[in-house]
């Protein structure tokens, strides 16, 4: 059984041909599929940003919604449009940093609403 994003051709992302054995797909009518098969495959067309630009996006994203299947697949297709191991940990760094921020904020917003402030 495939997983998400493991289709390493030219056909951007997966189809639902490539998607009818995973567990998640199989509890979702086929009008759903579809419509979300052609907005994921519209997303991956020729557009102003590269594929291998948007497969390190699709890095960070993946990180920030832990999907690990989607970080599987899109780390595999990031290296197959010329992505290098330097540029794949740079998009992991920015997400880490992403994520510390919005501890960061989450926890400014807790300190407003009990009014403290530590280590004055």
């Amino acid at each position: 059984m495939k997983k998400p994003g493991e289709d390493l051709g030219e056909q951007p992302g997966v189809t639902p041909e490539q998607a009818q054995d995973w567990p998640s797909y199989t509890m979702v009518e086929d009008r759903m599929k579809k419509i979300y098969f052609d907005f994921y495959q519209e997303t991956y067309k020729k557009t102003k940003i590269d594929r291998k630009t948007k497969e390190l996006i699709a890095i960070a994203a993946s990180i920030g919604f832990k999907c690990q299947g989607c970080l599987e697949g899109h780390i595999k297709k990031a290296k197959k449009f010329g992505a290098t191991p330097e540029e794949i940990s740079e998009a992991i760094v920015i997400a880490m940093g992403v994520a510390a921020a919005a501890v960061v904020d989450l926890t400014d917003i807790a300190a407003a609403h009990l009014r403290i402030r530590h280590f004055e």
